[in-house]
């Protein structure tokens, strides 16, 4: 089952991200980034050169570099081919046999660093069945910055986990997306309300300098 084809659409403008419910400040003590799905399978339906791929990637490049600059650390999830559909579970119901051949290549030129940790995903959660928590604790990290595709999915259901952990997770408006702008919209203002901080990447770097 192909992933559908995304028309571009616009990021969100600073006036239209919702207001959040908390005032966290999101700083380089606490902070941990994770780069979350940000592989050729999950792009690809994404214009190459148009928005939001362009400032998807490019702010999250930007994220990247700030924080391995603050001493931050970085993780990546990423999800692998399921070997048959017993593993894949539900969501074979949903998106099918998923990717499948190179599609599991993060795009260029985002690559972790060789101390960089990376997380096999298995559903949409980057904890689910992870120890990405596990690693968090150990970096003595209690904030969560996510950047990385879907706004609506992944991303999301990753923000409520680390929220219902303890671990304060702040969505960077400009640095995911979704299949929609209205999807993207819909991800922030949930997130705002229910359990994220949502900002900027501009914000997020200015915290971390």
């Amino acid at each position: 089952m192909a992933l559908p084809p995304v028309p571009d659409y616009p990021m969100p403008s600073p006036d239209q991200l919702p207001p959040s419910r908390v005032d966290w400040r999101c700083t380089p003590a606490r902070a941990a980034l994770l780069v979350h799905d940000m592989q050729a399978h999950y792009l690809a339906p994404y214009p190459e050169t148009a928005s939001p791929r362009r400032e998807l990637i490019a702010n999250t490049a930007s994220l990247c570099h700030a924080a391995r600059a603050a001493g931050i650390p970085v993780f990546w999830s990423v999800a692998r081919p399921a070997a048959d559909r017993a593993e894949r579970g539900l969501l074979w119901d949903f998106w099918g046999a998923g990717m499948a051949g190179d599609g599991g290549r993060l795009v260029a030129p985002l690559a972790p660093s060789a101390d960089e940790g990376t997380v096999v995903k298995h559903r949409y959660s980057a904890f689910h069945r992870t120890d990405l928590l596990h690693r968090l604790a150990a970096a003595g990290r209690d904030q969560l910055v996510i950047c990385g595709v879907y706004a609506h999915i992944g991303v999301y259901a990753t923000a409520c986990d680390a929220f219902m952990s303890d671990v304060a997770p702040f969505l960077v408006a400009d640095a995911v997306a979704a299949f929609s702008p209205e999807q993207h919209l819909g991800a922030l203002r949930l997130a705002a309300g229910q359990c994220a901080a949502v900002l900027t990447a501009t914000q997020i770097l200015t915290s971390w300098s």
